[in-house]
C-alpha cells in the first residue's frame, strides 16, 4: 500500500499576523462526495457567506485560490 501527501488548505494573511487574524482568508480544498471543490472563508467575518476582500491581497488570495483549483482532482 502507498500513500501521498496533500495540502488541501492555504492561508492568506498579512504579514506578522497569525493565522486567527480577522484578516485572514482560508482557501481550502473540499468534498462532499460528489468530486472535489474549492472553498473560500474568513473566520473573522461576522457576515457568514460574505468574504471581504482588500485590493492590496487579492493578488496573493488569486494565487491561492488558482492553486487549490489546480490541485483538485476530478
Amino acid at each position: 500500500m502507498t500513500y501521498e501527501t496533500r495540502n488541501l488548505s492555504i492561508v492568506v494573511v498579512p504579514n506578522g499576523e497569525t493565522i486567527f487574524s480577522e484578516r485572514a482568508t482560508t482557501v481550502s480544498i473540499d468534498d462532499e462526495g460528489a468530486g472535489e471543490f474549492v472553498t473560500v472563508s474568513q473566520a473573522g467575518n461576522s457576515d457568514p457567506g460574505i468574504i471581504k476582500i482588500d485590493p492590496i491581497e487579492w493578488p496573493e488570495l488569486r494565487a491561492a485560490i488558482d492553486r487549490m483549483i489546480g490541485e483538485c482532482r476530478s
